[in-house]
Formats: C-alpha cells, structure tokens, sequence
C-alpha cells in the first residue's frame, strides 16, 4: 500500500525535509525518498559510501520495499530501516553519549567527503543508541558535495554537540538540558558568554565556539550556509578535511569525571550490608524471571546494578537515572564491556521529557514511546514521596501507564536514608507507612509475591497490574504486613 494512503501514519518530527518523510505502516517505521532526492540517493547507494557506512555500524541499515510503479507524484523508494530499539534525545544523554554521537558525526562527514558527498545537516537528532552503540538513523541527510562549498552542517555540529558538550565539562554537566528548551541546539553566543576565560586558551573552542559565535552575528539574517562558514572564503575539499579533523580534535579532548555524587557512589556506601545486597539482587531476579519480560525500564536506576541483571536475562533494558555520574558511569561500562542490551538514560521522573518542538510533537514525552514489559522501581519511591512531596496514588497511577509488571521496593521511614530526607524537613508524611504503600498500590495492582530484604526492613514487591475494567472500589484488600510472603518463611 503506497505511502499516503489511510493505513500510514505520518511521523510527527517528520515534515521539514521535501527530500522524504518518516511514516508508520501497521507500526513499524517506514521512510519514503522523494523524487527531488533521487540523485542524491542513488550516489549514496552506489558510489559505495552506504554499504561502508553500514558495515561499520555507523549508519542503520535499511531494505528497499517494491512499491507499484508510481504510488504518488512524489514517491521514489519505500525504505524498511532496520527498526530501533528505543528513541531517546540528546538531552537524555550523558556527557560521553553525546561525545560518541558527536565523534560518529564526524566521522560519517570524513567518510562522506571521500565519496564524493556530503552531510546536508549535523542535528544530534540524527543519531540513535542501538546495541549500545551510537548510529547515524537519516538516510536523506547526504548531498552531493561540490568542490569549494563550506559544510552547511558546520553550525548545526557545534550547537547541537560542541557547544553543550563544553559546557558540561568547563561550567557545569546539567546545562546538557539546554537541549532540552533549544530544539535546534545551543546558541553559540550563549555558550561563549557561559564559559569560563581560561577556555579560550584552546584554539579549537576559541575558534569553533567563539570566533564562530562572531560569524553568525556579523551575518545574522544571510541564511544558515553563510553563518556556518568559518570565513566568508570559498573552502577546498582538503582545507573542509582539515576543519573536520579540528572538530575530531577539540571534541576528542574534551573530558568529564563522573565522581564525587552521592548516587554515583550509592553502592559503596551504607545503605546496604553485603548480605541484604546479594539478597535484593536474588530477589529482583526471581521477580523477573517470574515475568519473563522482553523491554524493561529501571526507573532510579543508579548505575544499572539491576539493569544488567534483566540484560543478563535476555531483556533488553532502559536504564533511566537523575544523576548525571550515574547515567556517565553507567554508560561507560555499557561501552567498555560492549553490553548491547542496556540503554542508560538521563531522566527526572517528577519532570520527565516533554512533548517539545512544534505543536508539542517533534519530539514525544518518555510515556509515548516504546513501553516495557515490566518496570524496576527499586530504592525511589521515598524520593518520589518525600523528597518532591508526590502522594503515593500518585507514583501508582503513574507507573500503571507504563507496564503491567511492576518489581518496586518500600524503604520505612525507620530506614537510615529516609531518615537522612526528612533530617531537614517537617515530617508531613503519615500516609507513608508500609500499610499507606499496600492500600495506594491496592486499586492498580495486585501483589503477586513480597518478601523482606534480609538484614533490612525494606520489601521488595512482585506486583501485577490489575485490568482496566476493574474498578478501584472493586480491588481486593491487600494484606496486613503480617501476612506477607518472604523467602525465610
């Protein structure tokens, strides 16, 4: 069935590009090519750089689909990519995330530049994490290159990689979520006036963030490709490779150490006795291989201890943190040990991602893309509850519009961490008791099984969510604490 007709879904994020569009057909992603970018993507397929790309693992691979001669005026091939595990945006990155999504990037420029193309745009939105890895996901995105033009991507590259990712590592890690309220990257000028003096001693921040940030002042209003000239001169291909190779050099340098967080360190500390640890870790697994599930979302998850127990499963697992160093560490790890089944992801959930860009939908909230089969909330729920003032129906109807399978553990306030949330702050919680958590989760969920973590007070629950037809006056009562199952019993 030609694209356009009733069945495809039209992509919301995609409508700026007249080369094709991003459509969904029985809801897997399809990608139309134009007729207008037909030369480009035919010398992408053979001149060579598709398959050089692809066997690299530098760009996601696609088949072509047979389509009837002429669905549409504009249709010249249908492209069934190969489909990603889950979407995620430079915002929910950490700090080497988007140094691998920026260094992939260029890359692909060098790459593309010895076949006699080039990137028509750098948008960090055009890089995906699939089996651990970065991966470039916009076939239309290579031109044709001509000998002399500057790269029209140059000042797309330094607002959406170069300029946030010297800001994290020179002022502060958080302002990665100026990504968050700048859809089209950071402004350069804001970076400059950020950034500490002592950064202009690099040459390659002096000239591609501050030189560059002058540029684009002095030709405001001249259109993207005269801003993103360097100079106003005409660029051989070899002085272009030259600049490539900066770029790879100044953000091949740059750095940032995850240490010294209190969350970073969480499992190094007190909050678990050796025994009670191992035990959580017997517990979580039992509870998962009770489910068997095949998308798993940790929610608060540190650096992914319990993620890579659901990965060790067969489960492939978003590991959502709040703490920068948790998300960096975590990360790292799944790039050291080449771990393909853990996603970490950067995620407030009492401020989660929005819809943000036009109408709200270029980009989707964290609740409209790809579910999980079951969700770990292990260690948050006293965050959620005391620390932002979040009642505990809250959290559960929360939760239930993500899984049906729900592996979460209650801490007491007798525990030494929430006594260290309400040391500075008045105890308005008489709702949070072991008996308040069972009757708020009551009406969504059923408990499947609960045990006591040895050597703590703290439970950990199997929960199940209950059908949507059933009304919460319906539920049955949970049980008294007394009556809970453990494993000792």
């Amino acid at each position: 069935m030609p694209p356009g007709t009733m069945a495809d879904e039209f992509h919301s994020a995609s409508f700026r590009d007249p080369s094709g569009f991003v459509f969904r057909r029985d809801g897997v992603i399809h990608r139309q090519v134009n007729r207008r970018y037909a030369s480009e993507y035919d010398q992408l397929m053979g001149s060579g750089l598709y398959e050089k790309l692809v066997a690299k693992g530098l760009l996601l691979p696609h088949e072509e689909l047979p389509e009837p001669p002429s669905p549409s005026p504009d249709h010249y091939r249908t492209l069934l990519p190969e489909q990603l595990e889950f979407v995620s945006y430079p915002y929910e990155w950490s700090f080497s995330q988007l140094k691998d999504a920026a260094l992939l990037t260029l890359r692909i420029q060098h790459l593309a530049l010895a076949r006699g193309m080039t990137l028509r745009d750098a948008s960090a939105y055009n890089v995906q994490f699939q089996r651990g890895r970065p991966v470039f996901i916009d076939t239309l995105s290579f031109g044709h290159y001509e000998e002399g033009e500057p790269w029209v991507g140059y000042r797309q590259f330094c607002q959406h990689f170069l300029a946030p990712l010297v800001l994290m590592c020179r002022r502060d890690v958080r302002l990665s979520q100026l990504l968050r309220t700048n859809i089209d990257g950071v402004p350069l000028d804001l970076a400059a006036s950020l950034l500490p003096a002592r950064t202009w001693l690099n040459i390659g921040l002096w000239m591609h963030i501050r030189v560059h940030s002058r540029f684009q002042r002095r030709y405001e209003g001249e259109g993207a490709e005269a801003q993103s000239a360097p100079t106003r001169r005409k660029l051989s291909k070899s002085a272009l490779g030259n600049m490539i190779t900066s770029l790879q050099g100044t953000v091949g340098k740059l750095d940032w150490h995850p240490a010294g967080t209190e969350w970073a360190e969480y499992y190094e500390g007190d909050s678990y006795e050796v025994g009670s640890l191992e035990h959580k870790k017997s517990l979580v697994s039992k509870f998962l291989t009770a489910v068997s599930p095949e998308e798993v979302w940790d929610l608060g998850a540190n650096t992914g201890v319990y993620s890579r127990i659901a990965s060790e499963q067969g489960a492939r697992v978003v590991s959502f943190d709040v703490d920068p160093a948790c998300v960096e560490r975590s990360y790292r790890e799944v790039r050291e040990k080449k771990q393909e089944r853990v996603l970490p992801l950067l995620l407030d959930l009492v401020n989660p991602s929005p819809g943000i860009g036009w109408a709200n939908q270029e980009r989707e909230t964290i609740t409209e893309r790809r579910g999980a089969d079951a969700v770990l909330a292990l260690a948050l729920v006293h965050h959620i509850a005391i620390s932002n003032n979040v009642p505990l129906p809250h959290i559960s109807e929360f939760l239930a519009t993500l899984t049906e399978n729900l592996v979460i553990e209650f801490v007491p306030k007798s525990d030494v961490k929430v006594q260290t949330l309400l040391a500075t702050r008045e105890d308005v919680f008489p709702h949070y008791t072991q008996e308040g958590f069972e009757a708020a989760f009551s009406p969504r969920w059923h408990i499947e099984e609960a045990a006591q973590i040895e050597d703590s007070e703290r439970t950990l629950y199997l929960l199940r969510r209950r059908p949507a037809s059933r009304a919460p006056s319906e539920a049955a009562d949970p049980p008294s604490p007394g009556a809970i199952r453990t494993d000792r019993d």
